[in-house]
């Protein structure tokens, strides 16, 4: 069986999550509805929003914000320059630039509560 490169999250509002995630991705979504959204990045990997209430088997005693989705960066460089973005764009940063045993990291939340963590494998010198 292979790893699945298809991360799903449960989202109160569609449409409020995809005006969220797309300057973040600098991309739009390659299908859109009131129920799911769906982003593809240039290596083919797949980031759905799915209307909690849509989801079946349903999903009430979920919390929002139980999920976190790691994004991998080639440098420290860019992870620099990404969280400068998405502090300009508001992002709710929770976590400034760490570095920890796996590299540099920072964490931020989405509307419905979900942590984003942007790492690099690069440590500073």
């Amino acid at each position: 069986m292979d790893l699945s490169n298809f991360t799903i999250l449960y989202v109160d509002n569609v449409q409020c999550s995809v005006d969220f995630y797309c300057p973040l991705f600098d991309r739009e979504p390659v299908e859109s509805t009131a129920g799911f959204a769906l982003f593809v990045s240039e290596t083919g990997a797949k980031f759905g929003l799915w209307a909690r209430e849509y989801v079946l088997p349903k999903v009430n005693d979920v919390p929002a914000g139980s999920m976190e989705v790691a994004l991998t960066l080639d440098n420290l460089i860019t992870l620099q320059i990404t969280y400068t973005k998405w502090r300009e764009l508001g992002v709710d940063i929770i976590q400034e630039p760490t570095e920890l045993d796996f590299g540099t990291t920072f964490t931020a939340l989405d509307p419905d509560g979900h942590r984003l963590r942007v790492y690099t494998y690069e440590k500073s010198q």
